[in-house]
């Protein structure tokens, strides 16, 4: 199988129809973004760098699927990469009427999953990290052409939580 072929297999115009109406939460981020990253590591200075953010429909339209690199493409050619590069499944499961989310990010070996949901005008996803702390990762102030997404993680069962990264988003364009 070529990659076009499989490209072209995994990708979707849009979503299905026997979910349209919950596909909406995730598929307004649909295109590409710009990202200004801002990395507030515990014990060292934040570091800010800049990457790209790309979301579209997957599987018959019955997920959404994004890949974030930081730094961009054509800046980890000098000296500022590897960087995180990483994938997101988010999948609607009729049955317990969340998201269920798959994170894998090959250059760190990070692999985590969420229960995503609407909260007001948010979008919040909830989980575990590989070390046991919890992690809350959520869209803010989601508009058509920018967004807020926040990393935090909590080592007292949620009562605390510590930023741990930020994007902020500028869309480029719907693909």
């Amino acid at each position: 199988m070529t990659t076009s072929a499989f490209l072209d297999a995994l990708g979707a115009d849009g979503p299905s129809a026997d979910r349209a109406d919950k596909m909406g939460l995730y598929g307004r981020f649909i295109g590409s973004w710009d990202l200004d990253v801002v990395h507030f590591p515990e014990n060292a200075p934040m570091r800010r760098r800049n990457g790209e953010w790309h979301f579209g429909w997957v599987l018959e339209g019955r997920a959404v699927q994004d890949v974030w690199i930081v730094p961009q493409r054509g800046q980890r050619d000098r000296g500022d990469g590897p960087g995180p590069y990483g994938t997101t499944l988010r999948i609607y499961d009729t049955r317990l009427d969340a998201w269920r989310i798959q994170w894998s990010e090959p250059v760190g070996q990070i692999f985590l999953q969420m229960i995503g949901r609407a909260e007001g005008d948010d979008i919040v996803q909830l989980g575990t990290d590989e070390n046991g702390r919890m992690i809350r990762w959520s869209f803010r102030d989601i508009t058509d052409h920018s967004f807020l997404w926040r990393g935090d993680s909590s080592t007292d069962g949620g009562t605390n939580w510590r930023l741990v990264t930020e994007f902020r988003a500028i869309r480029r364009g719907r693909t």
